[in-house]
Parts: C-alpha cells; structure tokens; sequence
C-alpha cells in the first residue's frame, strides 16, 4: 500500500507512527471480555485492590513523615535564632542557652540527614529580607517578656514535635 504513494523518506516516519499509535488506541478501545464469573479473575482482582489500597497508605504515610519532618526542621531553625536573642537576654545562662542552640542544631540536622536518607523533599529556602534578624528591645518588660515567652513557646513546640514524631512510630 505504502509503495503506490508518492511519499518523501521525510514522511514515511511519521505515517508509520500514526498507523502504530491509531492500532495501539484501537487496542485499549477493545472492550474486555466478561470475566465476572471466573474465580481466579475475582481472587486476582481483590489483590490488585489490596496493592493499590496499601501503596496509596504508603504514599499519605510518606506524605506525613514528610510534612512533619519539615515543620519541625522549620522549627527548629526558627527558634535556633530565637536562642540568639535569649544569649542576648540572658548573659548569666550563656553556658546553658549555647547547650541549648547545639542540641537544636544538632537535632535540625539529624532530621535533614533522615529526610535526605529517605529521599524526602529537603528544599531550604532563602530568609525573606528581614527574617533572621533580632529584633530590637527597647524596655525593660520587653526585654522580660521575651526572657519567658521564648523558653515557654520553644517548650511547647518541642512538647508538640514529640507528640507527631511519636505519632509516627505509631502508624
């Protein structure tokens, strides 16, 4: 057939692709036989539905991990600078409050370095102009207020780290 058509060997290609893509369109149009009745088809079914219900937990599972790995790497490095300014604040517990910023950096990169091992996504981005620096404390209840709500709401977040990282050996 092809040779009673003047054709150029520029196009002969491409009319050989679309006869193979219209046959293979033609094949997935083809209605399936009825299967209904045939036991191994329906044992054979229910496992496909099996595979599909556990890798689809799999993926959310991954999904989860992911998430609350990231929020607390964000965390993390959001009160690690929040420690700065408690140094700040609190010059006579210098020893204690570097500790602290250790452990917090150590701990944000034990999370980045399980995130990368389990081929999560590890983005950083960049500080927005303006994050990242210290604010500046003007009055003595400033300065006061800062000294008690910081501990208190880095208290929290670890309380609630815990919770989901505990959540997680759960699921």
């Amino acid at each position: 057939l092809l040779s009673l058509l003047p054709l150029s060997p520029a196009v002969l290609p491409l009319l050989v692709s679309t006869v193979l893509c219209l046959g293979c369109t033609m094949l997935h149009a083809a209605p399936l036989p009825e299967f209904s009745g045939d036991q191994d088809f329906q044992q054979f079914l229910q496992k496909d539905l099996e595979y599909i219900r556990k890798i689809k937990g799999d993926v959310a599972q991954v999904q989860e991990l992911d998430a609350c790995f990231s929020q607390i790497r964000d965390g993390l490095q959001i009160y690690h600078g929040h420690l700065a300014l408690l140094l700040q604040l609190l010059p006579t517990h210098s020893s204690q409050v570097d500790a602290l910023r250790l452990d917090v950096s150590n701990l944000s990169t034990n999370i980045q370095q399980q995130m990368e091992d389990l081929g999560l996504n590890t983005v950083t981005y960049p500080k927005a102009e303006g994050q990242g620096t210290l604010p500046s404390l003007s009055s003595d209840f400033d300065r006061q207020a800062s000294g008690f709500i910081i501990p208190a709401n880095f208290k929290r977040f670890l309380e609630t780290s815990l919770r989901a990282l505990r959540h997680l050996t759960l699921v």
